[in-house]
């Protein structure tokens, strides 16, 4: 089938701005982190705190996440999981749809796993890895898992503390994959300037 819609892929650390961005540019939203493995698959990886380590690349199925974004791109309609971290698992479903738009925002902490996959098929517009200073985005996460009620306070912490000393690892794991390192600023100014582009052709 012909691909009606390409992927602007939002990559980064956990709490960057990855989900906050792809809200204010008002294009359709496929959230990546919607394809975490169910937390009761003995494949999950366990981090240092024995807790499912949802920061390893194992925990998330990258394969499910192309084809569902295939399928949105070339027949404007998908069928996307609903996934809870505080309950481990897929919780529901929801449909996408295009609404006829040439981009489509897809999001997570592991965007930058398929961006070979989406260049592939010809679904990719342009890979961008979201960043801030590493201590903004901890203080930016730990709000937002508390907020959430992700995990207990002291896991989060824990956690947090963790991905704090990982951050600058994987903004440099994006950048390998092949996305663009910017603040969210930029990347709003990048996405709404090939937003303007597609639709003038």
């Amino acid at each position: 089938m012909p691909v009606r819609s390409r992927v602007v892929l939002l990559a980064g650390p956990s709490g960057a701005g990855k989900s906050r961005l792809a809200e204010q540019v008002g294009l359709p939203v496929v959230r990546l982190d919607d394809f975490y493995r169910d937390g009761d698959d003995e494949a999950m990886p366990r981090s240092p705190l024995g807790i499912v380590d949802w920061d390893d690349p194992r925990s998330w199925d990258g394969d499910r996440a192309v084809a569902a974004l295939e399928r949105l791109c070339t027949s404007g309609t998908a069928d996307l999981p609903i996934y809870d971290i505080a309950a481990d698992g897929t919780v529901g479903h929801r449909p996408v749809t295009t609404g006829g738009s040439p981009l489509i925002v897809a999001e997570g902490i592991f965007a930058d796993q398929i961006t070979g996959a989406l260049r592939d098929r010809d679904l990719l517009a342009t890979a961008i890895c979201v960043y801030h200073h590493r201590v903004v985005t901890f203080v930016r996460r730990f709000q937002r898992d508390l907020r959430e009620h992700r995990k207990p306070p002291l896991t989060l912490l824990r956690r947090g503390l963790l991905l704090l000393r990982d951050d600058p690892q994987v903004v440099r794991r994006c950048v390998a994959a092949g996305c663009e390192p910017m603040h969210p600023k930029a990347a709003r100014a990048r996405i709404e300037t090939l937003l303007l582009e597609a639709t003038s052709h």
